[in-house]
């Protein structure tokens, strides 16, 4: 189950939308991931936040 929670990115609201009340910007999920030493996917998602 995905978290309710989100933060904004500029702004740093904790709302419940997808979009910020605030300033209308996209909010992020609040809470990072579960970390699993099993992680297929970790090098993608590094590769990824390098990328950005």
């Amino acid at each position: 189950m995905r978290s309710l929670i989100r933060k904004c990115r500029n702004c740093y609201t904790y709302t419940m939308k997808e979009q910020c009340p605030e300033c209308g910007t996209f909010a992020d999920v609040a809470l990072p991931p579960r970390y699993s030493p099993l992680d297929r996917f970790q090098r993608f998602r590094l590769k990824m936040e390098e990328e950005e």
